[in-house]
């Protein structure tokens, strides 16, 4: 303990003190000589010119300045000294690790050592002058270090306050962030161990500078410093491959980390084995947003989804399976925090987040996950069925229904498996029927057989349409007339998809009509759509509004 002190003192105070006191006494020194060797100390007799009888420095008349030009740099500094701790300190109140930031940056370093250099060198300068003998180019640069240091004031002060912008300091704890991954994965075990901690560190000032602003209502700074945290995440992967094995081991100054010591112990070792924590920690900070913001700023909610989405499809390019598998048990973690809250709007926008996952993992060819995602939509349906929050177990049906479009595109080796987990969206247990959630399915499922007969695979559509066998007439006749009423494929409100579920283009809605024929007793007469309640994330109809009954409120929902 006592070493390590004093390893702190020496590098805290006597190194900086003797780096500056060297600095200065060799630049007054280096100058000091040049007017003894080189000069003469002083101005031939009768120089002329203006330059020439301005820098004649007669030592009967300079005594005076050179005091004054060592007072106005201390005093200068001093001004500078004052402005930037208040500045700081105020920062530091609200953003962890500042101070420290501060003066890590070699800018604000050099410029504090300019200003300490030169007043050390006015002390010395002021007790050169002799009766016979005046430094003239000491002087000379002395004079123009404090017009300098006058000058510098301001382009200073307006880089401390650009420094201290909280889009700054998001940017700049990123940055750091992702060089000190860089360098701490390729090094050796006390490299390694330190830049765990740095890292970490890291991710717990992004994740404190977003619950300070979401506290305050501050959107843009609590948007930026969670897409940092995405960039931190996707940024290191690239570093993945090459990484010391020890990165990816828990180590001592990170494994005392409250989210590590409250996992079960096989927990944490899968977490090293499967070479996730990194990425792990990062979505960890993602949920503890995600639930703070949950219901008070639901933009947060969305952009926390958005970017668990970019680094599952970054974990999908460089060909991490293991953190997929991370990324889609943290939408999982969303979908269930979402649903307990019963945050209808903000579960409708997570799973299109979802749903745009799935269909890239697709078009990467990763079938397994693909798979295995479209089964947690379906349970996530039938617990929001169980919730009595049917829009979402219809926001799920229409979902799963396009992931299984793009797979009959992509001709994917899954999409039969895709379509019997569509179809088993509508297993509602005895009892606890909801009729707008069953329909809303019923619809999905007709849209689909719709695009599989218009594409020429009748089979699939047969398929539906044994599913949809034994539906009331009724309902399957108010089922067509409510999809084929809508016209258009841009809802009448701004929404966040942009797109209206029920709307089906042409040539599917030639197919939906025929694929109504094959249910007996159902004629093919056009059908107006009935008055209906309104289906959107705050129960707005797909209808038009004049056939529509009013908007129901977010409030009301």
């Amino acid at each position: 303990m006592a070493r390590t002190d004093s390893s702190s003192i020496r590098k805290a105070w006597l190194e900086p003190m003797l780096g500056l006191a060297a600095l200065a006494i060799t630049t007054f020194f280096a100058l000091y000589l040049l007017d003894r060797f080189a000069t003469g100390g002083a101005s031939p007799n009768g120089a002329a010119g203006p330059f020439g009888q301005y820098f004649f420095f007669d030592q009967d008349h300079v005594t005076d300045a050179v005091a004054g030009l060592g007072t106005m740099v201390a005093a200068v500094l001093g001004i500078v000294i004052t402005v930037v701790s208040i500045v700081v300190q105020l920062s530091a109140e609200r953003y962890t690790g500042v101070t420290s930031m501060f003066f890590r940056d070699r800018t604000n370093i050099r410029v504090l050592g300019f200003y300490i250099v030169a007043c050390v060198c006015g002390v010395w300068v002021s007790l050169s002058l002799k009766a016979d003998f005046v430094p003239r180019a000491t002087l000379l640069m002395m004079l123009l270090t404090t017009i300098v240091a006058l000058v510098m004031m301001g382009p200073y002060f307006a880089y401390v306050f650009r420094f201290l912008e909280p889009s700054s300091i998001v940017a700049r704890i990123q940055r750091d962030a992702v060089e000190t991954v860089r360098r701490g994965s390729q090094g050796d075990g006390g490299a390694i161990a330190d830049a765990q901690a740095a890292t970490l560190a890291a991710m717990e000032e992004l994740f404190d500078i977003t619950s300070n602003s979401i506290s305050g209502k501050d959107k843009i700074i609590a948007s930026r410093a969670v897409d940092a945290l995405k960039d931190l995440a996707v940024r290191s992967l690239p570093h993945k491959k090459t990484a010391h094995e020890e990165w990816f081991r828990l180590g001592p100054s990170i494994r005392e980390n409250p989210d590590f010591v409250a996992m079960d112990p096989e927990s944490r070792r899968d977490l090293e084995e499967r070479r996730t924590w990194f990425e792990w920690k990062v979505m960890r900070q993602f949920l503890g947003i995600y639930n703070e913001a949950l219901g008070g700023m639901r933009d947060i909610c969305y952009l926390v989804a958005i970017d668990t989405r970019y680094v599952a499809e970054a974990a999908v390019e460089h060909g991490d399976e293991e953190l997929v598998e991370v990324a889609l048990r943290y939408l999982n973690s969303y979908l269930r925090a979402t649903l307990n809250a019963k945050d209808v709007r903000t579960a409708y926008n997570v799973l299109n987040q979802y749903r745009l996952l799935v269909e890239a993992l697709l078009r990467a060819g990763d079938h397994r996950h693909a798979t295995t995602a479209v089964g947690h939509m379906k349970y996530y349906a039938h617990v929001s069925h169980d919730l009595k929050l049917p829009f979402v177990m219809e926001t799920v049906a229409y979902d799963v229904a396009a992931v299984c479009q793009l797979a009959h595109e992509l001709s994917s080796p899954v999409e039969e498996a895709l379509v019997r987990v569509f179809l088993e969206i509508d297993r509602a247990e005895e009892g606890r029927s909801q009729e707008q959630a069953l329909k809303g399915v019923r619809k999905a499922q007709a849209k689909l057989a719709s695009y599989y007969l218009s594409v020429g695979d009748e089979a699939r559509a047969r398929r539906i349409h044994d599913d949809m066998a034994n539906e009331p007439l009724a309902r399957l006749r108010a089922i067509r007339g409510e999809l084929l009423a809508v016209e258009s494929k841009d809802f009448w409100e701004i929404i966040d998809r942009g797109r209206n579920f029920e709307y089906v283009p042409e040539p599917q809605r030639t197919a939906m009509r025929r694929y109504f024929t094959w249910f007996p007793g159902l004629d093919d007469e056009p059908v107006s759509a009935p008055p209906r309640t309104a289906r959107s994330p705050d129960a707005v109809p797909s209808a038009p509004p004049s056939t529509s009954a009013p908007l129901a409120s977010e409030d009301d929902r």
